[in-house]
């Protein structure tokens, strides 16, 4: 961590141990939110999250493939993530990084726990499936990119229109049916600092921060959990995490269905 990392840190530790937080939110306050649906012409389905100044846009593109043999009469899911250059001065092009690897994983883990997408309506017949590709790019990057990333691929799905089939091939240029979600997952990330817990962290909180966790739910069961960074949490504090999260996704399950 740089000179003026450090110093910017120490000061954010101290205004949080007063009770403050530096964009004058309380401490389980999310950031507006505002998503934009149907922004990528080519793709069956895709968003744009702004939470705060975090900018991240989902694309998804479903494709014909072969089932797994374990499950052959069940579609496919993958998610991807890339840390954009343009995002952040510490994004750079290559290989994915740890971080896009973690990123893509985690939102992975909520949504496939949480049995989003009906697999078996994806079956187009004997050996041939719909596989669901799911693109996150971050754009601009403001702290939190789990929840964003979580929102912006939940909406892009809610979009996808599924290509028509003939003869074996998608037709791209018809989509009619909606692509069949069972349920709605949201993901509520939360940051330690010292003993103080706070809800969708920016950017220059993450850099004081401590430990990291998040919590995705379909607000009747807690569907997945994944703990970053060192510091450790306390078992009362995951409990109020998770209930702060149940509590939170009538309110996030608005902003990715926009009801």
């Amino acid at each position: 961590m740089e000179a003026m990392d450090i110093v910017e840190a120490n000061y954010i530790k101290e205004i949080i141990a007063k009770g403050l937080r530096d964009d004058g939110r309380k401490a389980m306050d999310y950031r507006n939110i505002k998503v934009t649906k149907g922004v990528l012409g080519n793709a069956e389905g895709s968003a744009q999250v702004e939470l705060g100044m975090t900018k991240v846009l989902a694309g998804v593109k479903l494709s014909i493939e072969e089932p797994m043999d374990d499950t052959p009469n069940l579609g496919n899911f993958m998610v991807s993530a890339e840390l954009l250059p343009l995002a952040s001065e510490n994004y750079e092009t290559g290989p994915p990084s740890p971080e896009s690897i973690e990123l893509a994983r985690v939102v992975d883990r909520g949504i496939r726990a949480g049995n989003c997408i009906d697999l078996e309506s994806l079956l187009i017949e004997e050996g041939k499936v719909w596989t669901v590709f799911a693109d996150i790019y971050v754009l601009n990057y403001d702290g939190n990119l789990f929840d964003a990333a979580s929102i912006a691929v939940m909406s892009a799905l809610a979009d996808t229109k599924v290509p028509k089939v003939e003869n074996g091939e998608a037709k791209r240029e018809e989509r009619s049916a909606k692509l069949k979600l069972n349920n709605i997952v949201s993901s509520c990330t939360f940051g330690k600092f010292n003993n103080t817990i706070l809800l969708d962290t920016n950017a220059s909180e993450e850099k004081a921060m401590d430990g990291r966790i998040t919590i995705a739910t379909d607000g009747k069961a807690i569907r997945a959990i994944q703990k970053g960074l060192k510091g450790g949490f306390f078992k009362n504090e995951i409990e109020d995490a998770m209930n702060i999260a149940l509590e939170k996704h009538e309110f996030l399950k608005g902003v990715i269905t926009g009801e």
